[in-house]
């Protein structure tokens, strides 16, 4: 079993006062949470290449007045380890398999821009860094799905222990990618923490491997992915650099997900 990050000290906190206050008239999600006021906007991760949320979604009078209006980011800081450190503690203590299923839909039912504003901006190799990666290839698979399901293919044609440890099929449908989407964040919350970032930083290592091979092969999987972008006709080496630089970035977040099962094996990732 793994050790569970230590909560972070609430004393003195402007923010952690500002999260207690939020939890105890909220949803019961934790801290910084609980006076998020759901808008229901679509999004995607921008960082990997997709579309900016169709509109913003809506933030309580009471936490905007703090995080737009020039929160301290010393503040800002402790809330965000805060508010990450006190969801994973409440789904780990709850047998309650809706909680984890609130969890598991936050960013659709909260909205990102709420998210983002706690935790997009933390270090990675801490808790709510390594949290806001998770959640933003959540989305990504789930929106993506049927390109990501060749990619897989693309970049594991024969099964290898990337398959066994993510826990994907040779050759994936996708509802596969969805399922699968879903059980790396679930497992975060209701298993061991350090075993779901290792089966994510598979997951992105053998992704970012097919974007290469699709990149050299001009592969429908990849002009797929960088549809979305192209105002015209996109020149192949355009193509080509896009879904290059989408897989740098993956194998960028798959180190920062090993990294963060190392950290939380040693107790440090907080």
């Amino acid at each position: 079993m793994s050790t569970r990050p230590a909560f972070p000290d609430s004393s003195n906190s402007s923010a952690a006062a500002a999260a207690a206050h939020a939890a105890s008239h909220g949803s019961g999600l934790g801290p910084g949470f609980g006076s998020l006021r759901a808008a229901g906007a679509a999004f995607s991760p921008a960082r990997m290449g997709s579309l900016r949320p169709s509109r913003p979604a809506q933030l309580d009078p009471a936490v905007a007045d703090g995080l737009a209006g020039g929160m301290d980011p010393q503040a800002l800081s402790e809330m965000s380890h805060l508010s990450a450190a006190a969801l994973l503690d409440r789904v780990r203590h709850s047998e309650d398999p809706e909680v984890v299923q609130r969890v598991l839909t936050l960013v659709e039912t909260v909205g990102v821009d709420e998210i983002a504003e706690l935790w997009s901006d933390a270090e990675p190799d801490s808790l709510p860094g390594v949290l806001w990666r998770l959640y933003m290839l959540r989305t990504w698979m789930r929106k993506n799905r049927d390109s990501i399901a060749q990619l897989w293919r693309l970049g594991e044609p024969v099964a290898t222990t990337a398959s066994a440890i993510a826990g994907v099929d040779q050759a994936p449908t996708e509802d596969d990618i969805v399922r699968l989407a879903d059980s790396i964040l679930s497992g975060a919350f209701v298993g061991d923490f350090a075993v779901a970032l290792e089966r994510a930083a598979a997951f992105t290592d053998v992704v970012a491997l097919g974007l290469r091979v699709a990149a050299k092969r001009s592969t429908p999987a990849g002009a797929e992915l960088t549809a979305k972008q192209d105002t015209g006709t996109t020149h192949p080496a355009t193509r080509a650099a896009r879904l290059l630089h989408t897989s740098a970035n993956l194998m960028t977040t798959a180190r920062t997900f090993e990294q963060g099962a190392h950290l939380w094996r040693r107790g440090r990732l907080e």
